[in-house]
């Protein structure tokens, strides 16, 4: 794999191109800063002048950026430059997107830089993880800024998924290598291929959701700060109660049924326009289905018995709640830890699930689990049937072995990462469960945690600064799949 063709002297020439990308993502967010702008200039809010210096700012730094490592990118990237351009970008972008919350007039976030640090790394994440306290009064430029960000945030990994980590055989992802994301040979070529019609799918997702919520009970602002929180499977709301200001259950169901189209790989969209019925047949939709509709069930099942409810009223809060957890988008209808200590252990377990590979979704991913199951399957049968032989088949294709083991090895690292994490945040004085919680809504991106302090009924704003930048960093490495991250910090990677 050879080296893109560069001018300028400036950096050593494989980091010229992640560089170059950067400065043009800078471009796009400083573009995108114009919208709350406009909103805050509008209603005559002072947090427009901002959000102007954040984007002049941003605007000024990406193309200082391109002007310094010009290259030509005909050739696509190396896998060393795509390695690298993931934690880049999107913790550059992180940065550059809290500026116009840390010098705006919001005193929550102006008197602290890892406050609005914490909330754009939580919106481009799509992690939901709030520290504002006061949604309701929040002036709508920043409320509208953290929407984007979580929007943007979405669709930037449906990208990172489809055209990058397949080819860097990160986790497992080479299942769903296609001729955009080909390890033998560059990373990016033919991205544009499907890109655009991705960009477009998601726009008008968004576009329905926005029209269905302010139809049915929501006004045009929140609207459409909901839409773009929803099909991003982000879930920043415009309230601290999230989605419980609106008791309409209409309202309700059509953001469970938006969420759950978030959490669904995007190519199938493609595939279904392009006259392909048998996108419909993908084994990572049906076992997430399944797995929803057997949750759903039992909890308004339990809400029925124990928790004085009528069926209609505890389907819909069940099924509302639990796709929020489950496609890691955080939003909530009520506190549900208070329906038991049961229920509290099995939304626990739901927060490390997630939705299906190539949607915006975060967590572990259904087709980890559907891989995992074959090789305990094949396991047991080994242990009855000694002599026999079990082939480990995913989606009517052989498994090879370089999928299952970095599958074994994803799990592996994901849970040594979560048991770090959650003895760092414990170190930090936070007791167990908001530790434990905390640790897997950030590495799952999930949002909400459990308990008091950061539930659904809670706020992460209480929280010790050191606490803060430990989750920080669990939401960039889980957005990002681990290995994209960790594998920064090996010697060997910055050699040669």
């Amino acid at each position: 794999m050879g080296e893109a063709r560069f001018s300028g002297a400036w950096a050593p020439p494989y980091i010229r191109p992640v560089f170059y990308l950067t400065g043009r993502m800078l471009l796009a967010l400083a573009a995108a800063m114009l919208l709350p702008v406009a909103i805050d200039a509008l209603t005559g809010d002072p947090n427009w002048r901002a959000f102007l210096i954040g984007s002049v700012i941003t605007f000024a730094c990406g193309f200082a950026l391109i002007r310094m490592t010009r290259c030509q990118l005909s050739g696509g990237l190396t896998l060393r430059q795509a390695f690298l351009l993931t934690p880049v970008a999107w913790t550059t972008i992180a940065l550059f997107g809290a500026i116009p919350l840390y010098i705006s007039d919001y005193a929550q976030l102006r008197d602290s830089f890892t406050n609005a640090l914490f909330e754009s790394v939580s919106g481009l994440t799509t992690t939901g993880a709030t520290v504002i306290i006061g949604l309701d009064e929040a002036p709508r430029g920043i409320l509208l800024w953290r929407a984007l960000l979580q929007w943007l945030g979405g669709i930037g990994i449906i990208g990172v998924a489809i055209a990058i980590l397949p080819a860097l055989g990160v986790g497992g992802m080479q299942l769903f290598r296609t001729e955009s994301s080909d390890r033998s040979e560059k990373v990016m070529p033919r991205v544009r291929e499907i890109a655009t019609g991705i960009v477009l799918i998601y726009v008008a997702l968004t576009v329905v959701c926005g029209l269905a919520y302010w139809l049915v009970a929501m006004p045009p602002f929140e609207a459409l700060a909901h839409a773009l929180t929803t099909v991003s499977t982000a879930g920043f709301s415009t309230s601290d109660v999230s989605m419980g200001r609106w008791d309409n259950a209409t309202l309700h169901w059509i953001a469970t049924l938006f969420m759950l189209s978030g959490a669904v790989p995007f190519v199938l969209y493609l595939r279904l326009l392009q006259g392909q019925q048998d996108a419909l047949r993908d084994s990572q939709i049906w076992f997430l289905v399944s797995l929803l509709a057997v949750v759903i069930i039992a909890v308004a099942a339990w809400l029925i018995a124990y928790g004085g409810h009528g069926a209609a009223d505890a389907l819909r809060l069940a099924a509302f709640n639990v796709v929020s957890v489950v496609t890691t988008t955080g939003y909530a209808t009520t506190d549900y830890t208070v329906w038991g200590n049961i229920m509290i252990g099995l939304f626990f377990g739901l927060m490390f699930v997630g939705g299906c590979t190539g949607s915006t979704s975060g967590g572990m991913k259904i087709f980890r689990f559907q891989v995992m199951i074959r090789m305990l399957q094949s396991q047991f049968l080994r242990l009855l049937y000694p002599r026999g032989v079990f082939p480990r088949v995913y989606a009517g294709r052989a498994l090879p072995d370089e999928v299952i083991g970095s599958v074994v090895v994803f799990f592996s690292l994901y849970f040594i990462c979560y048991s770090a994490l959650t003895v760092a945040l414990m170190a930090v004085d936070l007791d167990f469960l908001t530790s434990a919680s905390a640790a897997v809504a950030s590495l799952s991106n999930v949002g909400p945690g459990l308990g008091p302090i950061i539930g659904p009924a809670g706020n992460f704003a209480t929280l010790p600064d050191a606490a803060k930048w430990l989750l920080c960093f669990g939401m960039l490495l889980g957005r990002l799949e681990l290995f994209t991250v960790l594998i920064l910090f090996f010697p060997q990677f910055w050699r040669g």
